[in-house]
Parts: structure tokens; C-alpha cells; sequence
């Protein structure tokens, strides 16, 4: 009933930028909780940023000052801004909702993205 799609992973140089989006689609009513993770070669995945219903925004250590997370409710849409891209910030990106009420009123949780692959490399 719901499908996450990713775009905007790519090749990019040492201090450039990306800029990630994810929409979901489906029969959807309302979304609450949205996040971006990532999973390294060799690592376990690990959460890069989180943004509420009410926009309330949490960054890992690792990314803060250097990404930003938004969304746009009326496109279902979550972005994530990659600003300052080093290597070690090379990984599969995905997105994640935590919780979602259905159109039928049925709440569901855990969605994921398929994953957009994020190189950072001279």
C-alpha cells in the first residue's frame, strides 16, 4: 500500500554536495516520524538524521552542521541536503518513516526505502 522511492544519490567530489529525496506514495493519510540512514561497506546501518511531524530535526554527530533534513507534507516528500561531502560519508542512503496513518485509519510503521548509493571519491 505504500512505496518509498529514493533519488539524487550520485558521484561526487570531496566538500561537494547532494542533494537526496524520497517520496512515498500509496494510500496515505498522514505521515508522522521521517529519517534518512545509511550503511557503509563492512557497517551496520546507522541513523544519519530524523524529523518529527512537527519538524523537530535530530542530526548524528557525524553529519551535523554539514546536512540538513526537510519535508514537504503536501508531496510526501523527505529531503536530505549533503553539504561538505567527505569520504567517509560514502554509503547506501536510505529513507524511513516510522509511522504512517492509512487512508482506511490503520496505522502502520517501518517503511523503508530501496536504497540510493552515495560515492564520495577524487
Amino acid at each position: 500500500q505504500v512505496q518509498l522511492v529514493e533519488s539524487g544519490g550520485g558521484l561526487v567530489q570531496p566538500g561537494g554536495s547532494l542533494r537526496l529525496s524520497c517520496a512515498a506514495s500509496g494510500s496515505i493519510s498522514s505521515i508522522y516520524g521521517m529519517g534518512w540512514y545509511r550503511q557503509a561497506p563492512g557497517k551496520q546501518r546507522e541513523l544519519v538524521a530524523t524529523i518529527s511531524s512537527g519538524s523537530n530535526t535530530n542530526y548524528a554527530d557525524s553529519v551535523k552542521d554539514r546536512f540538513t533534513i526537510s519535508r514537504d507534507n503536501a508531496k510526501n516528500t523527505v529531503y536530505l541536503q549533503m553539504n561538505s561531502l567527505k569520504p567517509e560519508d560514502t554509503a547506501v542512503y536510505y529513507c524511513n518513516i516510522d509511522q504512517i496513518r492509512l487512508r482506511s485509519g490503520v496505522f502502520a510503521y517501518n517503511y523503508w526505502g530501496q536504497g540510493t548509493q552515495v560515492t564520495v571519491s577524487s
